[in-house]
């Protein structure tokens, strides 16, 4: 079992700087193989975990994206009903066993990721992104195979997984998840990176983000999210904004206040959140920062 500071290490060296909590967490998923559930702002980083986990391990990232109506045909498996239709014509007058026990045969299952996740043969990563946009149905039927890592298919028979996946689960909090998806799962919450980190992160993700600018960058935005805004930044447009001031040159925020308004778009994603983040607001903004 690595330590936390190998985990976070590790983690680094695939452009995730995590804080010692998150990797404690993971450090705690591999040690016990339990999935581990993400929680916190759109933007935070939970899914980029997952994938910095895929590049740990040098192995296969399955996401599975998760959304309204999502139901286990599209998670799971199904049967490609065309190829299937072509078969069964193709073997017109043959005796219908025969025709059956070809048509639902490997040959015609498609695929989806959780029956993708368990039949690899080297674990891999699975992503369950933004289960909280699932409905409770599909909750319930995920809370089966976290637990056994097996699936039936009824033509087939129960498929036993041949590795167990290490599982992370992202939830933005658009409504609660049940107690018994949360009971199999670690849990940690994800926040916003305090300054130091953020700087990390951007030094880390940005190529030609010279320390004193990153630090510059992550400073303007946390004052930023303190503004009362509609929808507040996260990382992601953090390192937008961040891509978009190396690539107009921009050395110190203090040089051309102008163009670091301008570039504010990457930050601010509503009409009304424009509109407060006015010049005076930024130059007070800008007075804050070293």
């Amino acid at each position: 079992m690595k330590t936390k500071d190998e985990i976070a290490k590790a983690l680094a060296t695939c452009g995730y700087i995590a804080d010692a909590e998150l990797a404690t967490a993971i450090s705690l998923m591999q040690l016990l193989r339990r999935p581990l559930l993400l929680e916190g702002e759109a933007g935070v980083g939970k899914t980029e975990v997952a994938k910095a986990l895929a590049g740990v391990h040098a192995t296969e990232l399955i996401r599975l994206q998760c959304y309204e109506g999502l139901d286990q045909s599209s998670a799971l498996y199904e049967w490609n009903y065309q190829r299937q239709l072509l078969a069964i014509q193709a073997h017109h007058g043959a005796d219908a066993d025969t025709i059956e026990d070809q048509i639902f045969s490997e040959k015609y299952l498609l695929q989806r990721p959780l029956l993708a996740a368990i039949r690899q043969e080297k674990p891999p990563v699975l992503l369950i992104d933004e289960i909280d946009r699932a409905d409770d149905e599909f909750e319930a039927f995920l809370l089966e195979l976290l637990s056994d890592f097996q699936v039936s298919i009824p033509e087939l028979g129960t498929i036993t997984a041949a590795s167990i996946p290490h599982v992370v689960l992202t939830s933005n909090g658009t409504r609660e998840l049940s107690d018994a998806l949360r009971r199999r799962c670690l849990y940690h919450y994800v926040d916003y990176p305090d300054v130091d980190r953020e700087a990390r992160i951007i030094m880390a993700r940005i190529d030609g983000a010279s320390a004193s600018l990153s630090l510059q960058i992550a400073q303007m935005v946390q004052g930023v999210r303190k503004e009362d805004l509609r929808k507040v930044p996260g990382v992601a447009e953090t390192l937008d904004w961040a891509a978009a001031l190396v690539g107009l040159d921009i050395r110190d925020l203090h040089d051309l206040p102008e163009v670091v308004h301008e570039a504010l778009m990457c930050l601010l994603k509503t009409k009304e959140d424009r509109a407060r983040m006015t010049r005076e607001v930024i130059d007070r903004l800008l007075g804050k920062v070293a």
